[in-house]
């Protein structure tokens, strides 16, 4: 089963979580000193948020998948409707390492499509794919690139 994903920059870490806890009548499922997530069931999101980035706001959004098929599936999905994607294969990110890509819709939104394979002590390790920035939570995307990341199109990518 998928699940959507919100990532969204904020300034004061504690204050935005007793907000968030209070709304989602819920406490993070995991807490870092510049990261907290929540894993909700209803509505079914993974919804984090860091002070690492930018101004604050929503950085990108995403579907979370529970199995590597629906994974495959989405990126298939992906290329047959001939969007760029730039995958990263195995990557660590925000406390947990991931089999991900990345798509841009037409405003420059970042989409994150990922399966999340284990959780990590450190916000991230070095990518497997160089990239500009940090393709997870970083500086707001130029149109048309996902958050820091310059996709290539479909056809000449991986």
């Amino acid at each position: 089963m998928k699940r959507f994903h919100v990532h969204a920059h904020v300034e004061d870490l504690p204050a935005s979580i007793r907000f968030y806890s209070k709304l989602f009548a819920a406490e993070p499922t995991r807490v870092e000193r510049d990261y907290a997530k929540w894993m909700l069931d209803d509505p079914r999101v993974n919804f984090a948020i860091s002070t690492r980035g930018g101004k604050p706001g929503v950085d990108h959004l995403g579907i979370q998948t529970d199995t590597e098929g629906e994974l495959a599936e989405l990126k298939d999905r992906a290329r047959a409707a001939d969007m760029a994607l730039l995958d990263e294969g195995e990557a660590s990110c925000c406390y947990a390492r991931s089999d991900k890509y990345w798509l841009t819709d037409p405003q420059g939104i970042a989409w994150e499509q990922f399966r999340t394979l284990g959780d990590i002590p450190v916000y991230g390790e070095k990518p497997a794919v160089e990239t500009t920035a940090s393709a997870c939570c970083a500086q707001p995307a130029p149109q048309g690139k996902p958050v820091g990341i310059v996709v290539k199109p479909s056809s000449s990518c991986c």
